[in-house]
């Protein structure tokens, strides 16, 4: 028998944006929501719209509706009559002047959680103004946190910002409003911010920062490379092994596979560092990566190879947990978390721009959609429509 996700039956209206917000549509996709994408007609004609590699907006359903347009923005004010959370990711204001912001959107129903995201936030003085993650972790000191003494900052990706600071915390957010609605009987608004959710995450480091345990500069500390035993080091064939034995034990495991002649007693000795990032530097370069991922597998020497992302997916830990899958020739990560009463699966291939329109607004019970749909105008072009309701 197949076993429903943890957020089966929960309805999600998810207003098409980038980065953060497709994410988190797709965490909650990933649990078992029912998420609906709404899309701008223009979208369709994008080359990244749909289909297997569209990772992000796999397991939701794709409506096309120009929000421009009074009839389209009837028939989402239909939607989220039936809908147990909105996500947007629009600059403060826009969908308040679209006629769907929280106030249109909690007044046709009462019950809703409208998330919304944002990299500034919906106030201050730069709320308003354009971003991407990199400016919102710039101000947060988690870039400046992050690279080698002496050089500049290291991007990490945009996994701090747009998805852990961001869009995780959008759905943290969502689903704890959630909880409050059953309990309570009234929605509200979640205002995730990048620069928020960001800040939050060096929750630990403001406090070794405050303790005396962090320096304020990059690369000298505990998490940052500035420790040996827990830095990245060359192979003789160019690629790494990260290392990360910071316990005793795992140390002293560390330097006995490794055969290097050094005091594991005096492993927080800072007088011998320099010199032992050296003797490290200089054992691992004498061997492939493969060859020393071989000899500390299985090991409790907090070792590992640096691989790459088409690496990935063979490697033994993430195969035997299935933590990528191939899904139509694309290979993305698995659902996550996972629960042992529930099921959680990544879903469908992300459908083609627009392809469940009708299906949806017949399905949510939008009625008018004859004329909504006819010859796909009011969907696209947009005709008023006064008679669409829930």
């Amino acid at each position: 028998m197949t076993v429903a996700g943890p957020l089966a039956g929960c309805r999600v209206v998810e207003l098409g944006g980038i980065g953060p917000g497709p994410f988190a549509g797709m965490f909650l996709a990933d649990l078992g929501a029912e998420v609906v994408r709404v899309d701008r007609p223009a979208r369709a004609a994008e080359a990244d719209a749909g289909g297997p590699a569209d990772v992000l907006n796999r397991g939701k359903k794709s409506v096309v509706l120009d929000l421009k347009r009074h009839s389209a923005r009837a028939a989402l004010l239909a939607l989220v009559g039936r809908a147990d959370i909105l996500i947007e990711g629009f600059r403060p204001g826009v969908t308040e002047r679209l006629g769907i912001g929280p106030h249109d959107c909690l007044a046709r129903n009462s019950r809703l959680v409208y998330g919304r995201m944002t990299g500034w936030g919906q106030d201050g003085p730069l709320a308003a103004t354009a971003g991407h993650d990199l400016t919102y972790i710039a101000v947060t000191g988690a870039l400046g946190a992050i690279g080698e003494a002496g050089g500049p900052p290291t991007i990490p990706l945009n996994l701090v910002g747009d998805f852990g600071g961001g869009g995780c915390y959008l759905v943290i957010g969502v689903l704890a409003a959630l909880h409050a609605v059953r309990r309570t009987g009234r929605g509200q608004v979640v205002d995730a911010a990048i620069v928020d959710g960001t800040a939050h995450l060096l929750a630990s480091t403001f406090g070794k920062l405050g303790r005396g345990e962090w320096t304020d500069e990059r690369g000298v500390n505990r998490f940052d490379g500035g420790w040996p035993f827990y830095a990245v080091y060359g192979t003789r064939d160019g690629r790494h092994m990260a290392v990360g034995a910071l316990e005793p034990k795992f140390y002293r495991r560390l330097v006995e596979l490794l055969g290097l002649d050094v005091d594991p007693d005096r492993q927080h000795d800072r007088s011998t560092w320099p010199d032992l990032r050296r003797r490290l530097a200089e054992r691992f370069a004498q061997r492939t990566r493969d060859e020393w991922a071989e000899l500390f597998l299985g090991t409790d020497a907090c070792v590992a190879p640096v691989l790459s992302l088409t690496e990935a997916a063979a490697h033994p830990q993430l195969r035997a947990r299935a933590g990528l899958v191939d899904r139509d020739g694309v290979v993305q990560p698995a659902a996550a978390p996972r629960f042992s009463a529930t099921r959680t699966s990544p879903g469908t291939t992300a459908p083609a721009v627009g392809a469940d329109t009708a299906a949806v607004l017949r399905g949510w019970g939008v009625e008018g959609l004859d004329e909504l749909l006819d010859s796909g105008a009011a969907v696209q072009r947009g005709r008023p429509n006064e008679r669409i309701r829930p």
